[in-house]
């Protein structure tokens, strides 16, 4: 799939102390429009998918082009990442927002999940969506970060 571009998104949540947790993702999809539905695929060995599990709500933080410094420190799984980039609690479902690395995030209250392979499908209904910037989206494709091109 390195040969099919798509946007960038930090999947985020809070554990059981409340503690945020999150991934970077690429597999990432609109599945209905009403009800607003999203899905992510997270692996499943991930702490992340753990807390998620647990919590019940997370939020897609879609990264803007200048935000590929944040992909890669969630990519990582430096357990510090949280300490070092901006974020904020959401009103009451969902995870931290990415408040300078993303363009927008929705959080949403898990639907259902479905475990295929090494990763877990999970269904998302969208309760809120936050725009933030007018920065075009972050994009992967062929192993490497890009831009929208200002031409589009």
């Amino acid at each position: 799939m390195a040969a099919f571009p798509t946007g960038v998104a930090v999947v985020t949540t809070f554990g059981l102390g409340a503690e945020p947790w999150g991934m970077t993702v690429s597999s990432l999809s609109s599945v209905s429009v009403d009800p607003p539905t999203l899905l992510v695929c997270l692996r499943d060995s991930s702490p992340t998918l753990d807390a998620l599990v647990w919590n019940g709500s997370f939020t897609v933080n879609l990264l803007h082009h200048e935000a590929r410094p944040a992909a890669e420190l969630f990519s990582s799984g430096d357990p510090e990442r949280f300490r070092q980039v901006v974020w904020e609690r959401p009103l009451d479902v969902g995870g931290p927002h990415l408040v300078d690395d993303a363009h927008a995030a929705a959080d949403c209250v898990v639907d259902h999940m479905h475990r295929i392979g090494t990763h877990v499908v999970v269904f998302g209904k969208v309760q809120r969506v936050v725009h933030r910037s007018g920065l075009q989206p972050l994009l992967y494709g062929m192993r490497t970060y890009a831009s929208w091109p200002r031409s589009a």
